[in-house]
């Protein structure tokens, strides 16, 4: 939890910095800010969480069924991966939004109660608790077809609320 936290942190504070740099460079009127800008602000959006979401549950769901060789495979080369992919993304989106909030546009701190970020939330949560879901049967038994759920409903669900 503490990695997580810092690499949060981390990655919060780099992308701020570079927000800011892009910021201050598109302000004294050189186009090369603007371009900086778009292309942190491109790098992620809260609609991405849903696929990101969907492929970590169903690896998820894979640990659930799978003996425990396979299920370390599924979690050391997938589910890890993307759980750092989603706090980097994350990190990202906050630092940029603290950055532009820092330069006057208070308005953007309001796109963080987007509810797509709750995906955010779940994949660190299910992340986090794996271990537990796995040693007990029953819980191993409910969270296979809460996944199963999860992962159908972000990718077909059409979310457009």
């Amino acid at each position: 939890m503490s990695k997580a936290l810092g690499t949060f942190a981390l990655v919060t504070v780099l992308s701020a910095l570079l927000m800011a740099l892009s910021l201050a460079v598109a302000r004294h009127g050189y186009p090369y800010g603007a371009f900086g800008m778009k292309r942190l602000d491109g790098i992620a959006d809260a609609a991405s969480f849903l696929a990101i979401a969907a492929i970590y549950f169903f690896c998820a769901l894979l640990m659930m069924v799978l003996p425990i060789r396979a299920a370390g495979v599924v979690l050391t080369h997938a589910a890890d991966a993307i759980f750092w992919a989603t706090i980097m993304l994350f990190a990202t989106i906050v630092g940029s939004l603290l950055a532009r909030w820092a330069f006057g546009q208070h308005d953007v701190l309001w796109a963080l109660l987007n509810w797509r970020f709750l995906f955010v939330v779940a994949i660190v949560a299910a992340h986090l608790t794996m271990n537990e879901l796995r040693r007990n049967i029953l819980l191993r038994s409910l969270f296979f077809v809460v996944f199963a759920a999860a992962t159908l409903a972000c990718l077909f669900w059409s979310f457009s609320v």
